[in-house]
C-alpha cells in the first residue's frame, strides 16, 4: 500500500486511504507528545523522529502499520508486545484493532532515553 513519495508526515498521511488517516495522526500524536524536540521527516519512505539519532519509524500497510523503534526496545517491551507480530527491530499493528497508544508512548520515550544517554544507534 506504499504511497506516493511524500515530502513530509502530514503529506504521508495525506496520502494514506482516508480510512486510515485518523490511525495515523493518532500514532503521529503519541510520537510527538514523546518526543517534541525530534525533527520531523521521511526516511526509506517513511515517517521518522530523530534527535541525534533516529528514533522511530513507521509505515501503513494494507493490513497493519510497521513501527520501527530499534531491536534494544522490542526486547525490553517484549512481554507487552506478545499480543502482536514482532521481528527483530519492528512491531506489527493490525488496523482492525485499537492502537496501544499508552505503549508506543514507552517504547518512544525508551528510545529517547537511548539516545539521550546512551547515544545508541539506529542498527544494535
Amino acid at each position: 500500500m506504499a504511497p506516493p513519495k511524500a515530502q513530509n508526515i502530514d503529506e504521508y498521511i495525506s496520502n494514506a486511504p482516508e480510512a486510515l488517516r485518523e490511525r495515523l495522526f493518532q500514532l503521529h500524536d503519541c510520537i510527538v507528545a514523546v518526543a517534541p524536540a525530534a525533527e520531523q521527516g521521511i526516511k526509506w519512505r517513511m515517517p521518522a523522529y530523530t534527535t541525534k539519532r533516529i528514533l522511530v519509524t513507521w509505515a501503513a500497510f494494507k493490513r497493519h502499520i510497521g513501527f520501527y523503534p530499534t531491536p534494544s526496545v522490542v526486547a525490553a517491551f517484549a512481554n507487552e508486545l506478545k499480543p502482536y507480530k514482532t521481528a527483530e527491530g519492528s512491531v506489527q499493528f493490525p488496523h482492525g484493532q485499537e492502537l496501544p497508544l499508552d505503549l508506543i508512548s514507552k517504547m518512544t520515550r525508551l528510545r529517547v532515553k537511548e539516545c539521550e544517554e546512551e547515544d545508541a544507534k539506529w542498527k544494535v
